[in-house]
């Protein structure tokens, strides 16, 4: 079930790309031969006006065929060349490229917004002014995957609900007095009570010195997270805001990520590939379709920032092409350019393969 997911909001968030190009260039005048449902082989398409509608064989997104994005002698030369992508104004092809990354934000924004209106999960203290916070619960956000906790199999999204020593004793369901609980029975069994999904879970814990300082802990941070619902209006407005606020910290993680690269610093390992993703697409529909919702959000601002990285084969690549011949007054050889996208999609393509490779390793250890 997990893989299917996975592969929908794969399609839908490739093909919202897709159709931000496909639609900006249809409306600034620029040719189009195809837009494509998934990739070759081509099982059957349908031609209307100028444009080839496909649907094909391998089911992992799709793609938008624009006269002239990669030149050819035709696009240069031919009887409708003045229509073909390399012969519009620089500001037409910045605003093409430019509008699969807006589309993305846009899917972020709206499906951000349609939580809200659902009722979306979020700390008490980030939750917006004169919102009422529904149905709060002491909420595990994060685990550490080596310490009692993450070998018990407890989750970021758990709701505590009870925690009990082995004496009866129970623990007040405030985040001072679990963690004063916890302190004071190191080395010592508790049963320890959680929702996920709806369903009830128990686990048997004993905490352990180490994790944070010197006290007895299991290897959780908490926060008192509670349901948001707004109305449509006032949903939109916040699912802007936490839109600006989500790209705004991608940017500066993949800035980071960037800056460490160059200094022979940087760190994967935290990284989710294809495999990863499945894994966590399944752990957010066990929570429930909202938090589905916002996860998919999350991966499309993602996917938006990730374009604009001006690396060859990338968005931001061919806008970084497109500055450079607007500095130099002269187009790129097209052979230089196809070479360098060709060398940059064979460097993401190894790169997603460490990844993978990296995804796998956590599944089996």
């Amino acid at each position: 079930m997990s893989i299917l997911i996975f592969l929908i909001v794969l399609v839908i968030l490739i093909l919202v790309h897709e159709f931000g190009h496909f639609i900006v260039a249809k409306k600034l005048g620029v040719r189009v031969d195809e837009f494509g449902i998934g990739f070759p082989p081509r099982l059957f398409g349908i031609k209307k006006g100028e444009t080839l509608y496909s649907i094909n064989a391998l089911p992992f997104g799709g793609f938008v065929k624009i006269f002239g994005e990669d030149p050819s002698e035709e696009a240069t030369s031919g009887p409708d060349s003045a229509r073909s992508f390399i012969h519009q104004p620089k500001w037409v092809q910045t605003v093409i490229i430019v509008a699969g990354v807006f589309f993305n934000l846009v899917l972020g924004w709206f499906l951000i917004s349609l939580g809200f209106m659902s009722g979306l999960p979020m700390p008490a203290g980030s939750a917006p002014a004169g919102a009422v916070l529904e149905n709060v619960t002491v909420t595990i956000t994060g685990v550490n995957a080596l310490s009692p906790a993450g070998e018990a199999g407890l989750m970021a999204g758990d709701a505590i609900t009870g925690i009990t020593a082995g004496d009866g004793t129970e623990a007040d369901i405030t985040i001072p007095d679990i963690q004063s609980f916890i302190a004071a029975h190191g080395n010592q069994e508790i049963f320890f009570h959680y929702e996920r999904g709806g369903n009830e879970y128990e686990a048997l814990l004993v905490p352990v010195a180490g994790i944070v300082e010197d006290r007895p802990a299991i290897g959780i941070s908490m926060d008192t997270i509670g349901f948001v619902k707004l109305p449509f209006y006032q949903a939109f407005w916040e699912g802007a805001k936490m839109t600006a606020l989500l790209t705004k910290t991608i940017v500066v993680v993949f800035v980071g990520l960037i800056v460490d690269a160059f200094q022979g610093q940087a760190d994967i390992s935290g990284l989710a590939g294809p495999v990863g993703i499945v894994g966590l697409v399944g752990d957010a529909l066990e929570f429930g379709f909202v938090y589905l919702l916002g996860f998919v959000a999350l991966i499309s601002i993602n996917l938006a920032v990730l374009n604009l990285i001006p690396f060859p084969a990338l968005d931001g690549g061919r806008l970084l092409f497109l500055l450079i011949e607007t500095v130099k007054r002269s187009p790129i050889n097209p052979k230089v350019a196809q070479v360098f996208h060709l060398v940059g999609f064979a460097i993401l393509i190894i790169l997603m393969i460490v990844i993978t490779y990296n995804d796998i390793v956590r599944i089996i250890h």
